[in-house]
């Protein structure tokens, strides 16, 4: 003869009311902090020293990666928010403290070389592919990241979103600056325009290297951090 079970017998554990809200909160709260911090990260690479790595005549700037991390961890619409406070940080470097830099021009229509173009394209360069980057890195790494086993899939997944978010960022400024300024800069020589170019696109170079030296590694340690402490997974 079974023994009837009570119904009393099974406890069921219930969280307590208001949980998911104040866990709804923390999660936003630790969102802003990481943010916060990786801003303040983009502007001491934008404004010191601390963002270039020279490497014989050329140098390889570091201002791409907070973009790229804050795509990564925060996701899509952090990365283009971050994107656009790289644009705005690139903008006011360009203006004030390498006005005079012969590729100036590319980045800001308030450049002092003379005998280059002002152009309200120099706004474009500085901002859109700076906001773009960290859409596409961002959509990339979600996408990578969904398919098989998700665990295994995030390096690689943080690898391809890196590479391809800083090729992206590359080939958006050469493609605009070779479509806006090509006719400008003609009575300079195609030979100028090619350095300009050019003298971007080995700087691309480096900073891809750089990118994914960097990248990868904070990005792992950090969500393993926050999912090994907190339970928390990037959605």
């Amino acid at each position: 003869m079974k023994k009837k079970r009570s119904r009393h017998s099974r406890t069921e554990y219930r969280q307590p009311d208001g949980y998911h809200g104040r866990k709804n909160d923390h999660d936003r709260v630790v969102r802003m902090v990481q943010f916060s911090i990786l801003l303040a990260i983009e502007a001491i690479v934008c404004f010191t020293p601390l963002g270039s790595i020279p490497i014989g005549p050329l140098v390889a700037t570091l201002s791409h990666i907070p973009v790229i991390v804050a795509a990564i961890l925060l996701g899509p619409g952090a990365g283009a928010f971050m994107g656009l406070s790289f644009g705005l940080f690139s903008f006011l470097v360009w203006t004030f403290q390498l006005a005079g830099s012969p590729v100036a021009f590319l980045f800001t229509p308030f450049h002092t070389t003379p005998d280059l173009p002002h152009s309200i394209w120099s706004i474009v360069i500085c901002f859109v592919p700076r906001i773009l980057t960290g859409v596409i890195a961002g959509l990339i790494f979600l996408g990578l990241a969904k398919l098989g086993d998700r665990d295994k899939k995030k390096p690689v997944a943080m690898g391809i979103a890196t590479f391809l978010g800083t090729l992206a960022h590359t080939s958006m400024v050469l493609g605009i600056a070779y479509l806006a300024f090509r006719a400008l800069v003609a009575p300079q020589g195609e030979g100028f325009f090619l350095f300009a170019v050019g003298f971007v696109g080995w700087n691309a170079l480096l900073e891809i290297a750089a990118a994914l030296i960097v990248t990868l590694p904070v990005c792992l340690a950090v969500r393993t951090m926050l999912e090994k402490g907190r339970g928390y997974s990037h959605r």
